[in-house]
């Protein structure tokens, strides 16, 4: 049990907003600059110019691989990517029960099992070696399950992880079962990259925490996980997406998004809580979009130029721009991903940035254990007096 400390409480905003809680050598979000970025390189310039591979090494290491680490690298994670038999005999299950519950309810329920299964050891009795070791097997399992899950919901048999294949064109391998173009590829690579990390948010937090009390790394990620599920945090691209669906046409934007916002509605995919500037990832999944091009792309951007109008007309003196979930669910579903997967997608993504962040925290024996103020009734109060029976 941790050592108590004499504090005195102290008000903070409401959500911890702008509350530094502790230091992180990971990355960070400059929201009003409209940056951030993964250790001492810009997020965005990785993500065009680098492979997942690359970044994942430099999350893990706090630098890039050379050629000869990057194929070292290569080879130990995707040797990875095969489930225990244990696990694999339990998704058709897990999968009937995503179905109803949700596409992130299976892959918590496999992901404590993988942990089981794996005899992973708390964190706190572990060394760092070990730990990185167990990091990097969920990270490398966590897409060999979603897509499992997916496919076997849908009545499909799993695809097999490939070894040969880069860890992008690989998770779209498994999802389809057919060895994808380089163009899609890359489109999702970029947008893998992008999600890896993104700032102290809330399934971020909630896996330091956890890592704080020296749980299991599995215990971790499956709490970060149950954060991802809601829809205020990473459950937005598809939402997006049946925006644009059900505005419909560019002569109904007008009516349809007034309507919303008079009414007190969120618009999905614009407005973020850091940012006051554009999203440095919506800029960049812009560009990626427009690069695959055709009349989604086209309906989008033209969407997004009148929203942010209405938005300055409705909401004067707020900056409200499109975040990363319009682009990134534009790239996905031009890229031929199911949007059920497209949250999914980006835990396959962010499950890398959760580790770094369970890695870094593991380091620091203090728990995290912050104060409440009560408002309740007054204590004590004197016990009802209970009748006789």
């Amino acid at each position: 049990m941790a050592s108590a400390e004499a504090t005195t409480p102290t008000d903070v905003p409401r959500g911890l907003s702008g509350v530094i809680v502790t230091e992180t050598q990971v990355g960070d979000v400059r929201g009003v600059e409209g940056f951030y970025h993964y250790r001492q390189y810009s997020a965005v310039e990785l993500a065009t110019a680098r492979t997942f591979e690359d970044v994942w090494y430099l999350m893990f290491h706090g630098e890039l691989p050379d050629a000869a680490q990057l194929e070292a690298f290569r080879a130990e994670t995707a040797a990875l990517r095969t489930l225990p038999a244990a696990v694999r005999e339990a998704l058709p299950a897990l999968a009937q029960a995503g179905v109803l519950s949700g596409p992130l309810a299976g892959l918590r329920t496999a992901l404590s099992l993988l942990g089981a299964t794996a005899g992973l050891r708390p964190l706190y009795d572990i060394d760092a070696d070990h730990r990185r070791a167990d990091a990097l097997a969920a990270c490398a399992a966590v897409p060999t399950l979603v897509t499992a899950l997916h496919r076997l919901g849908r009545g499909q048999m799993p695809v097999e992880p490939r070894a040969d294949l880069s860890h992008a064109a690989n998770y779209l391998y498994m999802l389809t079962g057919d060895e994808p173009e380089p163009e899609r590829v890359r489109a999702i690579e970029a947008y893998l990259i992008s999600t890896i990390d993104h700032g102290f948010n809330a399934s971020t937090f909630t896996a330091r925490v956890i890592a704080s009390t020296g749980a299991d790394l599995a215990a971790c990620l499956v709490g970060a996980i149950g954060a991802l599920s809601g829809p205020l945090h990473g459950g937005a691209p598809s939402r997006a997406l049946d925006m644009l669906d059900a505005i419909g046409t560019p002569d109904r934007i007008d009516p349809w998004i007034r309507d919303r916002v008079l009414s007190g509605e969120r618009i999905m995919g614009f407005g973020h809580s850091v940012y006051r500037t554009e999203d440095p990832r919506s800029r960049m999944l812009r560009g990626i979009a427009q690069q695959l091009g055709g009349p989604l792309v086209e309906f989008a951007v033209q969407v997004e130029a009148r929203v942010e109008e209405l938005l300055a007309e409705l909401k004067p003196g707020r900056e409200l721009h499109t975040n990363v979930e319009l682009y990134a669910g534009v790239v996905m579903e031009l890229c031929g991903l199911p949007r059920e997967m497209f949250t999914p997608t980006f835990c396959a993504a962010r499950v890398v940035g959760w580790s770094a962040n369970i890695l870094e925290q593991a380091d620091d024996s203090k728990i995290i254990r912050p104060a409440a103020r009560y408002v309740g009734p007054p204590p004590p109060q004197p016990l009802p007096v209970v009748a006789s029976r």
